[in-house]
């Protein structure tokens, strides 16, 4: 490679490979041609345009954008829309296409950002290694939770509060009735709902309200819900350690879940105001 680089005209292209969230594997090309390296084809080019990369000594992040047509097989514009590519990890480098022995050239790592769509593009942005260090360690602290429910901080089991069902009529691709589903208003408000059948497997959205034996979540889904989709769905937690009576408010940490132990908000602590109104 370096001999192929201090001849007059060389004939490198730039590839990226782009590994979803599900594992899945995507190669692109800005060469006119498929190139197969590693067992993986980097398809050519469909209208993508990279942005240029700069790189300082000061340690500064390295971006990247590129803008592309949704006229690829390979990208379509419910897979963005489903989050699919949000957050892939993406390997950039250049390859001698006329002899792809000679390896790879300024292999570049990093993560794609949100991935946002236009009429018929979409626009990536891409951050390397150096965006890790420009992250703040650390977290305020809050008089609510922030633990999502059941993860590895709040440590509760959830099957107890995980329950299966299948749509029996759809509103929208928002919005569903399930007659099995019995617990009362508001149970799964702010819960996640996962689908295990249909066009939208595998996907989860949360949910917004729930009253008795209807959904509405946060978000539409990508793909169409229809009759007979199966799902799981999870209880919502507020985030709220005890009862307030006064606001007719219930706190799920202890009346719902009973998991006061792991509750990981300051409920206690002063506000702002009554700081200011009683001084020190």
């Amino acid at each position: 490679m370096n001999g192929h680089l201090i001849l007059e005209v060389t004939t490198l292209v730039t590839c990226w490979k782009a590994t979803l969230k599900n594992g899945t594997i995507y190669g692109f090309t800005e060469h006119t041609d498929d190139i197969v390296l590693s067992g993986i084809t980097y398809k050519a080019s469909t209208g993508y345009t990279p942005t240029s990369i700069s790189t300082s000594a000061k340690l500064d992040v390295d971006n990247l954008e590129v803008t592309g047509m949704l006229s690829s097989s390979s990208i379509a514009d419910a897979d963005i829309f489903a989050g699919l590519w949000d957050f892939a990890e993406v390997l950039i480098f250049q390859v001698n296409y006329m002899d792809l022995t000679m390896g790879i050239k300024d292999p570049r790592r990093g993560w794609l950002g949100e991935v946002r769509t236009g009429r018929q593009t979409f626009i990536a942005e891409l951050r390397f290694l150096t965006q890790k260090l420009q992250q703040t360690i650390g977290e305020l602290y809050s008089v609510t939770c922030p633990y999502k429910v059941g993860d590895a901080r709040c440590k509760k089991d959830l099957t107890a509060f995980t329950f299966p069902g299948t749509v029996d009529a759809v509103t929208s691709n928002r919005q569903f009735t399930d007659a099995a589903l019995t617990q009362a208003d508001t149970y799964f408000d702010g819960g996640e709902l996962t689908w295990t059948s249909g066009l939208n497997i595998g996907l989860n959205m949360q949910v917004k309200t729930y009253t008795v034996g209807a959904v509405l979540l946060q978000l539409p889904m990508p793909y169409a819900v229809q009759a007979g989709d199966a799902y799981n769905i999870v209880a919502g937690c507020n985030g709220i350690f005890r009862d307030i009576p006064a606001l007719s408010i219930i706190g799920h940490c202890i009346s719902k879940f009973d998991n006061h132990l792991n509750f990981g908000g300051f409920p206690d602590a002063p506000d702002v105001g009554s700081l200011y109104e009683n001084p020190a």
